[in-house]
């Protein structure tokens, strides 16, 4: 398996691996209460955690599967809204469909656009059998998201004091 996913583009956008050039509009994005209050994480505190993400998370996950969240622009912009993609849980045994977009672009379409990316390439190049995805219960734009993808409710718990949805597709193919 190659050690980055490949770039993928749909009608409006561009989903390439992340780079180190990623930080400060990543870090941009995070400092947006607005974008925060939905992550989970109550937002990213300092650019240096932010670049400690992109090399040993992100970057991590392209290594070792070959696969991880993808860096999100507008075809002909050339500029960082966002990012989709999935990423492996070894703690779950799971592979999680995740997006997060710069307030800007809520509401346009784009979160549903890079996520059936990330979907089919889960499916068809992965091969992937299932796909989760984990939200706050009160993140009623995701959840429209997720229901327009055909994603089902599978189950609630608590991780670090918050209530989280878990929501799974299966591979339409098998």
């Amino acid at each position: 398996m190659q050690n980055k996913p490949p770039t993928i583009e749909t009608e409006r956008l561009i989903l390439r691996p992340f780079t180190m050039d990623d930080i400060a509009p990543s870090y941009e994005m995070n400092l947006d209460k607005r974008v925060s209050n939905f992550t989970g994480d109550g937002g990213i505190v300092s650019i240096e955690e932010i670049e400690r993400r992109i090399a040993e998370d992100v970057l991590g996950d392209y290594a070792k599967h070959g696969y991880g969240r993808w860096a999100v622009e507008l075809k002909g912009v050339s500029k960082f809204i966002g990012f989709a993609g999935l990423k492996y849980l070894d703690d779950m045994k799971e592979v999680d469909l995740g997006y997060r977009l710069m307030y800007d672009y809520w509401g346009k379409g784009i979160a549903t656009e890079a996520a059936i990316a990330c979907l089919n390439f889960g499916f068809e190049t992965l091969d992937l059998k299932r796909i989760i995805a984990m939200l706050l219960p009160d993140n009623a734009a995701s959840i429209h998201v997720l229901e327009k993808l055909d994603f089902q409710f599978e189950k609630e718990f608590l991780e670090d004091g918050d209530l989280i949805h878990q929501y799974f597709i299966n591979n339409p193919r098998t």
